[in-house]
């Protein structure tokens, strides 16, 4: 009988460092036709734990991997002390991640703050790849800061192709970068200042952040149910057995971490 618990070793093909405490790990993973958007991985090493990731991205072609790991505890200490061609052991993709179908051939608004933005960059990703799947794509991400900017080079590619509004809660809004929240610019966004019938809005950043941009967007009258979130909890059995996710009834490991808002709404710790 298999171990659902055991993670299974994965070799590190790539490290490319984004900020001071932010690396992007490319690892291999031969079943990467496997994983949707939005899904997360248990990574871990012996001795020192384990810890859920989401995937920022992955190739079904290539059968890798991508993960934005931050620097912050112990397991990613010892993460950030290994190198190209060393071993990550990791088990996964886990959880109910964006289902492309609900945003085929409707208006989208991607808005993401700080690590938030690796949760949706494989979605990004593919419909850039694949622009006719979507009608349009309006993008607004936040940072704190120019030092705290994640995925600079993919923002400026996706500037080709989409609207692409970034805010800095404090500094200077050098290259076109605006001062302020997502919340302040959210009302300039193309899609938002014309009537668009049903038009999808997907949010993943800090609780706080989802919590008054989704008020935001439905102020300027997007509908409950045209409404995405992404719950970032520490997950930990990551398949439902814990409970150290759960919500009331929800786990949010099985059930989420995507949700619709109309569920989301009522998943208040």
């Amino acid at each position: 009988m298999d171990n659902i618990f055991m993670p299974e070793p994965h070799k590190i093909l790539q490290i490319k460092k984004l900020t001071a405490i932010e690396c992007l790990f490319r690892v291999e993973f031969e079943k990467a036709g496997e994983i949707n958007f939005g899904q997360f991985f248990q990574i871990s090493l012996p001795q020192a734990g384990e810890c859920p990731i989401s995937i920022s991205d992955f190739s079904k072609e290539e059968k890798w991997a991508e993960f934005l790991i931050r620097k912050v505890g112990t397991v990613t200490d010892k993460i950030f002390a290994l190198k190209v061609g060393d071993i990550l052991p990791m088990r996964g993709p886990y959880g109910h991640g964006f289902e492309l179908s609900a945003y085929a051939q409707k208006d989208l608004i991607i808005a993401a703050g700080g690590s938030g933005v690796a949760p949706v960059r494989s979605l990004i990703n593919h419909i850039e790849k694949n622009k006719s799947c979507v009608k349009n794509l309006n993008l607004i991400f936040g940072f704190r800061d120019n030092d705290s900017i994640l995925f600079e080079e993919d923002i400026k590619r996706w500037q080709t192709s989409f609207d692409v509004t970034v805010t800095l809660d404090k500094g200077s809004g050098k290259e076109g970068k605006k001062i302020g929240l997502v919340t302040d610019y959210a009302a300039e966004l193309p899609l938002v200042q014309k009537p668009v019938p049903d038009l999808q809005v997907i949010i993943v950043g800090p609780p706080v952040m989802m919590k008054f941009t989704a008020q935001k967007f439905l102020a300027l009258g997007a509908k409950e149910e045209n409404i995405w979130v992404s719950f970032e909890r520490k997950m930990s059995c990551a398949v439902g057995k814990c409970g150290h996710c759960r919500i009331d009834e929800t786990y949010v490991c099985l059930e989420g971490p995507v949700f619709n808002y109309v569920k989301a709404k009522q998943l208040i710790d």
